[in-house]
């Protein structure tokens, strides 16, 4: 499969960069400013407000490059239906990671694609279950620093994959992106050939 012209993506996310290379799609990165994004989907259930930022990221790229597919994503996990970001330091990762222990979360990544007004929006769900854990476990995990920049506070591909009990649904979206989901799309969208 190929794409007409290399796909741009809508953030700096270093797992999402790696994901699309993993799925062979030729990719630009094009990260929106700070805070771009950041009034998105404020007041909105969970999914919408994900899928509300995922867009606003989209359709800002999309304006730099016109007649290109641009794909933005937004990812939070929620537990008890509250979302939880990025920490903003070592005291709220540990926070965070107390609330998950022992406890099942949802993961949702809302995506968009974007092609002038041409535009396709999706959220992806997966549970993640967390084993137990005490005080020592989560302040050696947050003293790695992995915690940072992650939603929830941990990185299921790498050392923040050993919290983990059970995924049901797609790891990739844990990561970040549904990969499956996005490739599907852009087939449906007639950006993806064969």
């Amino acid at each position: 499969m190929r794409l007409s012209e290399p796909l741009i993506l809508a953030s700096g996310s270093p797992r999402r960069a790696q994901l699309l290379r993993e799925a062979g799609l030729p990719f630009e990165v094009a990260e929106a400013p700070p805070g771009t994004e950041r009034r998105a989907g404020n007041g909105l259930p969970p999914a919408e407000a994900a899928v509300s930022r995922a867009l606003a990221k989209a359709r800002w790229a999309s304006g730099r490059h016109p007649g290109r597919w641009v794909l933005g994503a937004d990812t939070v996990v929620v537990l008890d239906g509250e979302s939880m970001g990025k920490p903003a330091g070592a005291a709220e990762a540990r926070r965070m990671l107390g609330r998950l222990s022992g406890r099942t979360h949802e993961v949702l990544t809302g995506w968009a694609l974007v092609n002038g007004g041409r535009e396709r929006t999706a959220c992806a769900r997966t549970r993640v279950s967390f084993r137990r854990l005490d005080a020592d476990a989560i302040a050696r995990y947050t003293a790695s620093g992995e915690p940072m920049d992650k939603a929830g506070a941990y990185a299921v591909q790498g050392m923040g994959g050993g919290l983990v009990d059970r995924i049901e649904g797609s790891y990739t979206n844990v990561v970040g992106l549904p990969v499956p989901e996005v490739l599907d799309a852009l087939i449906e969208c007639g950006a993806l050939t064969d």
